[in-house]
């Protein structure tokens, strides 16, 4: 099974990565492979070169091509996470290639602001206000449709988990979901 994940900025996404990597999962990243890519054209690593580095691969090659760059590496039976899907188009090349399940983690705005402080992250907004200027261009609004469509991606999730609590409620939830996921597929195979 393949697992997305799409959620606002500093919601906890890469907990639940990390929580389903102790659980056997292979994880993959879509940003990783905008790094990649950022790499071999020398382009510095920042949100913003990302973002529109990102932009540019989905106008050149459509807007799925990240995921399609990471099915390649996927091989089949294999559980798998993928991080980081933030357009349509992702989601459904990954739906495309079956046993696919999105789950969107999302928190309060304020508990996202104060994650961001604390993980201190150089390429994270610093203040209030360019922490809400990012915020709206990750979510997707007034994007084009090859951008960032977070809100959209959430839209469409299997799956939602608010992450307004612990760690360990995160955990919990995530194998909430996940125990979902799996009965689901179970069904299928009867």
């Amino acid at each position: 099974m393949i697992i997305g994940l799409t959620g606002t900025l500093a919601s906890g996404k890469g907990e639940v990565a990390e929580y389903l990597k102790k659980q056997g999962f292979a994880y993959f990243s879509l940003s990783d492979e905008v790094r990649e890519e950022a790499a071999k054209r020398g382009i510095g690593i920042t949100r913003e070169n990302l973002q529109k580095l990102g932009n540019e691969l989905r106008i050149q090659n459509g807007n799925g091509i990240l995921a399609q760059l990471v099915l390649k590496k996927i091989v089949p039976g294999m559980n798998v996470i993928v991080d980081g899907v933030r357009n349509p188009a992702e989601a459904k090349e990954l739906k495309n290639f079956g046993h696919f399940y999105l789950i969107a983690v999302d928190a309060p705005r304020d508990q996202r602001f104060k994650r961001m402080m604390t993980r201190n992250r150089e390429s994270d907004p610093k203040i209030w206000a360019d922490f809400l200027k990012v915020d709206v261009i990750d979510q997707g609004y007034q994007q084009e449709e090859s951008g960032q469509q977070v809100a959209e991606c959430m839209k469409a999730a299997d799956y939602k988990i608010i992450n307004n609590a612990s760690v360990e409620s995160l955990h919990e939830k995530t194998q909430y979901v996940i125990n979902l996921v799996t009965n689901k597929e179970l069904l299928e195979l009867l």
